[in-house]
């Protein structure tokens, strides 16, 4: 029994001593010797990180045009654009009358004429004073602000003959 109690004790006093709380470790920007170099790895080639694809896919597939994503599209550029591009999208926000810069209006040829990647490629990137949204809008949200920024080009420049007849007739009829 006494020689059972002096073995357990000796293992218990031998893993005392194991280092544990500072184990030997790389940080990301030191030198390894094993790797002759940084610690950070380049991945081996041919590989693809998870999710990529599918994030690829999202950000070079535009959406087909429908109500719900012209719906999200206000709903997303009511809470990022609005504030600075204001609610017409003429560039008279609420940050224009506290002293920052007026953004461009949507409805100026350069960016009628402009084609979907342009804002999509804005949003994501920044463009002028106006800072990269990508961490903030998904891929989805910003080509469904696209086609809201789309609407209101669209509504500003449009005539009664890009009404179709059966839905014209309702909007000549006097109250």
């Amino acid at each position: 029994m006494r020689l059972a109690l002096i073995v357990v004790l000796a293992l218990l006093l031998a893993a005392c001593d194991q280092n544990m709380d500072v184990q030997p470790k790389y940080s990301e920007y030191s030198r390894a010797p094993l790797f002759r170099g940084s610690v950070l790895r380049l991945p081996p080639a041919n590989t693809v990180a998870r999710d990529d694809l599918e994030w690829e896919r999202a950000v070079t597939t535009k959406p087909a045009l429908s109500a719900e994503l012209l719906g999200r599209g206000q709903q997303r550029f009511a809470i990022f654009c609005l504030p600075c591009h204001g609610a017409g999208g003429d560039g008279d926000g609420i940050i224009v009358h506290r002293g920052m810069p007026r953004p461009t209006s949507y409805h100026v040829d350069r960016l009628v004429t402009a084609d979907d990647q342009h804002f999509f490629d804005a949003i994501t990137n920044g463009y002028g004073a106006m800072y990269s949204y990508a961490a903030r809008i998904l891929p989805q949200d910003r080509w469904a602000i696209v086609a809201y920024i789309r609407a209101l080009q669209l509504s500003r420049r449009a005539s009664i003959e890009d009404v179709p007849p059966d839905e014209r007739a309702k909007l000549r009829v006097q109250p």
